[in-house]
């Protein structure tokens, strides 16, 4: 049986590629809708099981695994900038504050189907201006949730509590047990 990643995210490569197994890349490419009724956790993992689903259905031989992240400030879930004026915005809400990061998760095989989310806590450091501004001019936060990577340096984060994979995007102390019930690790 293969393993395929339902995701184009290079963290999430690279993370589960450090776990040692062999695997495949087929991103999922569906519209990530977001049921507002449901909580920070529950949308995140409904996201990761949507992904995951998407491409299992056109290869159920094979092992899936779907992963999304969000941050979540207060009530307000920051997804993926849509530009660099918010991403500014998240930044200036993020800064000295305590948030919650999400990664939802789906492993899915013929014979098994593993759903959940794992969950930390980041506090920034208070952002002075020059660094919001660099960091929006690096480009770097476009494509994360929340408008920052923890990888990427910068000064943002003050400390963290929880997994610092899950934060990057793939909880791998989850993977890491997973692999090994779905049998692709010993």
């Amino acid at each position: 049986m293969k393993l395929i990643l339902a995701s184009k995210s290079p963290r999430r490569r690279e993370l589960l590629s450090a776990l040692g197994v062999e695997f495949e890349i087929i991103p999922a490419v569906g519209n990530e809708v977001v049921d507002e009724s449901l909580s920070p956790k529950e949308i995140v993992m409904s996201i990761a099981k949507a992904k995951a689903y998407e491409i299992f259905n056109k290869h159920q031989d094979s092992a899936v695994i779907g992963a999304d992240t969000i941050v979540v400030l207060g009530n307000e879930i920051l997804q993926k900038p849509a530009d660099d004026n918010e991403e500014y915005s998240m930044l200036t809400k993020l800064s000295g504050k305590t948030h919650v990061v999400y990664t939802g998760y789906a492993f899915l095989s013929a014979q098994k189907q593993v759903f959940g989310a794992d969950e930390s806590l980041v506090t920034f450091n208070e952002l002075p201006e020059e660094t919001k501004q660099a960091y929006v001019k690096s480009g770097l936060g476009l494509d994360k949730a929340g408008g920052y990577g923890i990888q990427d340096g910068y000064g943002l984060v003050k400390e963290t509590k929880g997994s610092y994979n899950n934060i990057v995007g793939f909880p791998t102390e989850v993977f890491e047990r997973l692999l090994k019930e779905f049998g692709f690790k010993s």
